[in-house]
């Protein structure tokens, strides 16, 4: 099984279209591409596992994998990419603007659920992020 998202990249932000198993689930926002950098740019394209992932800041969330020259690259909850993300990826149920958006916790809860079920299965589960 397989979340992919789909970018748009802007001067001011990066925003998304996510689709699990081909099932479009919401959009997500993200920090614009800075080549990389840690805490200014969104990751690089490319296909990451995913893992289930608890810390008491943002309770139940996802986490990235083997992200080339970054640590801890996260999917949680946050509506407007400059204030809530160093890097990480937000899903929103709607777009409100470059790098922004609203309703986040409802399509992040959604999200969690079919993640976590998928991965309590002990299946893989993979994130595809293109242009």
């Amino acid at each position: 099984m397989m979340l992919i998202l789909h970018r748009t990249y802007f001067e001011e932000g990066t925003n998304g279209a996510l689709f699990f198993n081909n099932t479009f689930l919401g959009f997500t926002i993200e920090l614009p591409w800075h080549d990389n950098e840690r805490n200014i740019s969104c990751i690089k394209e490319g296909t990451y596992t995913v893992k289930k992932r608890y810390s008491s800041k943002f309770k139940h969330h996802l986490q990235l994998i083997d992200v080339y020259n970054r640590k801890l690259i996260l999917i949680h909850p946050g509506n407007d990419a400059k204030k809530d993300l160093r890097g990480c990826i937000a899903p929103v149920t709607q777009l409100s603007g470059i790098g922004k958006g609203a309703l986040s916790r409802a399509l992040h809860t959604k999200l969690i659920s079919l993640c976590y079920q998928h991965l309590d299965l002990n299946n893989t589960l993979t994130l595809t992020i293109k242009s």
